[in-house]
């Protein structure tokens, strides 16, 4: 767990994906909100599938990214928050129970309790990036959402944890370390894109989050305030914009536009009608363009995103929550800006589906307030949420014992 972050800081989200890195610099206020002071975002070298392939390609992109959002910030930053999307992310669940002897419950119980479970993980192959408290119970009784403060013999508690393939992790490590930064904590993709466009409702009546990326989909079930499930499928927008260049023998760039300004995922009876010139590969010359039906891209598309949906549908039932996370999904990510994928979404899932875009913050560009941007809104969320300095509750109950209004003041300075 990363130190925490003082009050009237900065803090700094990288946001390392398959088809852009995006830096957010923002400040924090008194009252616990962001203002953004600086953005910078770049095209992604180096990576595929959400994974570095060329250490130096991958360090370019990153340094342009933070480069651009120092100088519109006009700060230096040395630590960042940071998304993880690489090494197959996976959820394990994990109940532990251990004695505390009938005493005032307090935070070194808690963090025993917490160690205890994380250590029940041992793989050699892979490393553990969350390790979060999904429920805690005392002497059997269940449904405590803070046990501090409070009497019994057991403490237990309900972990969920979230591990990456040590290599891909590492590597990603490697290549942040280079741009002379240092990792304050790394966040899965979707629970941070989760954290950027889900309302508090949602969070506690159970959504699950997909985020399609440029080379990965990524799926998180929040319940209770909690992610208790993530998941990741290598399939992206990459693989959409490859099979139109197949499927039209068209070049990658070319297919890409095709995409982003004719592409949708729903047919419609005029897309048979209207012709598209395509450009074929290896020819320079604008009149050997073929001229294809739109529907025919359509159908291409449609095809990569239904095969998606399906995978995110079969994942979830096999996990378990599809049924307990409740009926509502948020699509995020820069893939769920295809026209008619939130219809198709709601076709294959059989769930109600909305597009989430990051919840406003103050000095937020519009140019960076998409989908796109979530994970990287996200990130700085997650640095507040979890990272502001909070009470000491040990200090709180000494200031309490001593009955003295001094020793309370000056807690309150020190800690407030």
């Amino acid at each position: 767990m990363a130190k925490n972050i003082p009050r009237n800081s900065t803090i700094a989200a990288l946001d390392v994906g398959t088809t852009k890195v995006a830096c957010f610099i923002a400040h924090m206020g008194e009252g616990d909100d962001l203002h953004l002071a600086g953005v910078g975002h770049h095209r992604a070298r180096g990576m595929r599938g959400g994974q570095v392939t060329n250490l130096d390609e991958a360090e370019a992109s990153v340094r342009a990214a933070v480069d651009a959002a120092e100088q519109m910030a006009n700060s230096r930053i040395e630590r960042v928050f940071t998304n993880i999307s690489c090494g197959t992310p996976l959820s394990t669940r994990v109940d532990v129970e251990l004695a505390v002897s009938g005493h005032q419950i307090r935070d070194a119980d808690v963090r025993r309790v917490l160690d205890h479970g994380s250590a029940q993980y041992d793989a050699t192959d892979r490393e553990l990036i969350h390790c979060i408290p999904t429920g805690y119970s005392i002497d059997g009784s269940n449904g405590i959402l803070d046990p501090r403060g409070m009497y019994g013999d057991k403490l237990g508690v309900n972990i969920h944890l979230v591990t990456a393939g040590i290599g891909p992790a590492r590597n990603l490590a490697a290549v942040i370390d280079r741009c002379d930064l240092d990792i304050q904590d790394r966040v899965v993709s979707p629970y941070a894109a989760g954290l950027a466009c889900l309302v508090d409702d949602e969070k506690d009546l159970g959504a699950t989050v997909i985020d399609m990326g440029g080379g990965t989909t990524s799926i998180a079930v929040f319940m209770e305030s909690q992610v208790v499930y993530v998941e990741s499928i290598p399939i992206g927008g990459l693989h959409v914009t490859g099979d139109i260049a197949k499927g039209l023998s068209t070049p990658v760039v070319k297919a890409e536009r095709l995409k982003t300004v004719y592409g949708s995922v729903m047919q419609t009876p005029a897309d048979a009608r209207e012709m598209l010139k395509v450009p074929l590969v290896g020819e320079d010359d604008e009149a050997t363009a073929n001229e294809v039906p739109k529907s025919m891209l359509v159908q291409i598309i449609q095809a990569r995103i239904e095969e998606t949906f399906e995978l995110v549908r079969s994942h979830l039932e096999a996990s378990g929550f599809s049924k307990q996370a409740g009926r509502r999904v948020i699509l995020t990510g820069g893939a769920s800006q295809l026209e008619g994928v939130r219809d198709l979404a709601e076709l294959v899932l059989d769930k109600q589906v909305r597009l989430g875009r990051p919840r406003t913050i103050r000095g937020l560009p519009d140019s960076v307030s998409g989908p796109a941007f979530s994970t990287a809104v996200g990130l700085l969320r997650y640095g507040l949420r979890e990272h502001v300095a909070k009470p000491d509750y040990a200090a709180m109950d000494a200031a309490k014992n001593k009955r003295s209004f001094g020793r309370i003041g000056q807690w309150l300075r020190e800690n407030f």
